[in-house]
Formats: structure tokens, C-alpha cells, sequence
């Protein structure tokens, strides 16, 4: 196992785009055990959360005082709040907790931490629903890494 591709791993499942997707399959496939590299990977994406929190109120508290920034994040929040808060409603933290954990591109940690930022949910209950969603997302990739390989050289001998 080298040091390069597990800081690698780390850095998939800080990312927006590759999250828990991009981390554990990356490490899996460089022949660091699964073992090892699915639980970093999952506690990396759930510290997503709260730095994420903290990116976006600190940044939001600066560009906030742009009038134009102000009257356009205002519209947008608005919208969002008409068009998604009726489904938040219904669902609650249950429903974010299982956005989170479906492994589909758009739906990790960074999204639904934006989401509910916008949608102005508590804190501590986004995190505690964002934090479950990442474990099982961890997991359901981790199982279908273990079938895929196993499946795969079930094909291979019968070839």
C-alpha cells in the first residue's frame, strides 16, 4: 500500500464530485484492502459537514453585504424554499439522511449539506442525518466493490 494513493482516496472523498464514489473504488482498485480504505473514506466525507457549514457561513456573511449578491441569493432561497420545502417537510432528516446515503452522481454530502443549508434546517440535525447517509453510502459502495470483484471472477473462470 502506498502513501501517495491512500492520501489520494482521502483527498476523492473530500471532493464534491467523486465523494465516497470516487475514494473507496480508487483505493480498492490499487490494492489497498477494502478494510482499511472504506473507513477513512467515510470519516473524511462526513467531516465534509461541518467544513462545509463553515465555508458557507463565512463566505455568505462576506458577499452578503454585495447588494447584488444579496437581492439574487434572496430570490434564489426564496424559490428553493417554495419548490423543496413541501418534500423536506414530508421526508424531514430521514429523507436527507437517504439522499445522502444512494451513491448516484448529485447526491453526496456536499449537496445535501448545501441543500439544507438553503433551506435553512438545524445544524446538528443535517450533520447527524449527513454523517449516517455517508456511512451507508460507504457501505453500499464497499458491497458492491466486494460483489463486482467476486462476480467478476466467478466470469472469468468460466471463460
Amino acid at each position: 500500500m502506498e502513501l501517495k494513493n491512500f492520501l489520494f482516496c482521502i483527498l476523492l472523498s473530500l471532493a464534491p464530485i467523486s465523494e465516497l464514489r470516487g475514494g473507496i473504488p480508487y483505493g480498492f482498485f490499487h490494492d489497498i484492502p477494502l478494510t482499511i480504505i472504506a473507513p477513512f473514506c467515510i470519516v473524511a466525507n462526513a467531516l465534509v459537514g461541518p467544513v462545509a457549514y463553515i465555508f458557507l457561513a463565512t463566505f455568505h456573511k462576506i458577499f452578503y453585504r454585495n447588494t447584488w449578491y444579496k437581492n439574487t441569493f434572496d430570490r434564489f432561497v426564496l424559490k428553493a424554499r417554495n419548490k423543496i420545502a413541501p418534500k423536506v417537510t414530508k421526508y424531514g432528516y430521514w429523507g436527507l439522511l437517504l439522499f445522502v446515503a444512494v451513491p448516484l452522481p448529485v447526491t453526496g454530502a456536499w449537496t445535501g449539506i448545501l441543500g439544507s443549508w438553503i433551506l435553512g434546517l438545524e445544524k446538528r440535525k443535517t450533520i447527524l442525518a449527513i454523517t449516517g447517509g455517508v456511512i451507508i453510502s460507504g457501505l453500499i459502495v464497499s458491497i458492491l466493490l466486494t460483489c463486482g470483484v467476486g462476480l467478476n471472477s466467478v466470469f472469468i473462470k468460466r471463460i
